[in-house]
């Protein structure tokens, strides 16, 4: 496994994609706190540099699927996988050395976000103005998220051996959990009730009309449902992160940890038999 995983992040500090997607994360890091600075100067609000601190999580799973598919894409492309279990090294020691160095390349990129989001944020915007605790389990549970993220995407890439076509399962893929997270949420958000109009008469006097009962309002077992599809869903997870609304931190880091260990086993069960071309 040391060896496998020397050769790995060897590979890694050369890898086009890898340091592509860091610079992706950087520039949007600083382009949101610069954005909103500016956005600050000319309208006279106040944004805290927490309020942007966490919106690196829905665009770090589209470039961690990019990333992974075409990484570990390359190791059948060039050989590489055949090639390692030709001299011995055992079919789960290559998936999880390959799960190892994803999640790895997937929080360098999230630090990448992170540099400049505090390091231009705080001179910018000034201090943090939400709890610290609140801040720091809002991290660790996006790390968890990140975790579950990298773990579907190797499970993808390494079960198809053909680079283009796992690269295209990972993006699609990726987007389509975000468009169901995002439905989802949608959902959600609906108000109970609309406001019934306003307006004032020709005499001057104020006339209202009655408050409306949403009919696409979602209540009781159904809502429960939704809510709890949301919160499985990495992405769902990753729409709670960004706003730091996050009610369940704990409950949703359950869930990201049950798809990590689930799709790893599964994973590695279906390499451990699959025909290496």
């Amino acid at each position: 496994m040391n060896r496998l995983l020397a050769a790995n992040f060897t590979r890694l500090k050369k890898d086009k994609v890898f340091w592509l997607g860091m610079l992706v994360m950087f520039v949007f890091g600083a382009y949101i706190i610069i954005r909103n600075y500016l956005d600050m100067q000319r309208d006279g609000t106040q944004i805290a540099p927490d309020d942007l601190l966490f919106g690196y999580t829905i665009l770090v799973g589209i470039v961690a699927a990019v990333f992974c598919s075409l990484y570990l894409g390359t190791e059948y492309s060039d050989g590489t996988m055949r090639n390692k279990l030709i001299v011995g090294h055992t079919r789960p020691g290559i998936y999880l050395a390959n799960l190892i160095v994803c999640i790895s390349a997937g929080f360098l990129m999230v630090l990448a976000y992170l540099i400049p989001a505090i390091g231009l944020g705080m001179p910018l915007l000034g201090t943090f103005s939400a709890d610290g605790k609140i801040i720091v389990l809002t991290l660790l549970g996006s790390l968890i998220m990140v975790l579950a993220l990298t773990a579907i995407f190797t499970l993808v890439s390494m079960l198809i051996q053909n680079k283009a076509f796992a690269a295209v399962v990972a993006i699609v893929g990726i987007f389509a959990l975000l468009f169901a997270a995002i439905s989802i949420a949608n959902i959600l958000n609906a108000p109970p009730t609309y406001e019934g109009y306003s307006f004032t008469n020709d005499s001057g006097v104020v006339q209202s009309g009655e408050t409306i009962p949403n009919p696409r309002y979602v209540s009781g077992t159904k809502r429960e449902v939704y809510e709890t599809v949301l919160e499985i869903l990495p992405t769902g997870q990753a729409l709670e992160y960004a706003s730091m609304g996050a009610a369940h931190t704990w409950r949703m880091s359950l869930y990201s940890l049950a798809i990590t260990v689930i799709t790893t086993g599964a994973g590695i069960l279906v390499f451990r038999r699959k025909d290496i071309k």
